[in-house]
């Protein structure tokens, strides 16, 4: 089964381990296990790891800025105790972290993790975090704006591919919160 989006092709997720981070495959193989309609919903496809970074990938492969949506990675601290977070937005818009997200971790200040740290942290590559097979501990927020019934683009923990998925879906992944209000602009 073959999903046609922008320029390119995509393929059942489960079926290419290849083009997945190995915590991600694992993730979607479990949600996969549970529900079954997962494994044909989402798709993964290969990309050049040079055009991973959202501008790039939408360009050179046709597809719609809106259609991406940005994983990044937040943390604050609250009594000597750190918060972190994974915040999902439209690539067109921002996750509100001094407002939105700072609440929500009950933080504050919260503060984007530095590249180094969160590539070490998720076990994933910058360009390529996902939602899906980050570690335990990590709140999974998403904003309520990426959900509905199109596909959204994520990363796949690596940079060499991109996941498309239905919005309403990603917001039913195992852990997702789902947040009104948590990007801006």
């Amino acid at each position: 089964m073959t999903t046609a989006l922008g320029t390119l092709t995509w393929e059942r997720a489960v079926d290419r381990p290849d083009l997945l981070a190995a915590s991600t495959h694992a993730a979607i193989s479990g949600w996969a296990a549970v529900e079954p309609a997962v494994a044909d919903a989402v798709v993964v496809t290969p990309i050049d790891p040079d055009l991973a970074d959202t501008a790039a990938m939408t360009e050179a492969y046709d597809l719609p800025l809106v259609a991406s949506v940005n994983c990044v990675l937040v943390a604050g601290r609250r009594e000597g105790v750190e918060r972190t977070a994974a915040c999902l937005v439209r690539a067109t818009t921002r996750a509100d972290v001094n407002n939105a997200v700072k609440r929500l971790l009950d933080v504050r200040k919260a503060s984007f993790l530095p590249m180094d740290r969160a590539t070490a942290e998720s076990g994933m590559e910058y360009g390529g975090i996902t939602p899906l097979g980050l570690p335990a501990g990590y709140r999974v927020l998403a904003d309520a704006a990426v959900g509905g019934d199109d596909l959204v683009i994520i990363g796949s923990g690596v940079r060499r591919s991109k996941i498309a998925l239905p919005g309403s879906l990603l917001l039913r992944a195992p852990g997702v919160e789902v947040v009104d209000g948590l990007a801006i602009g």
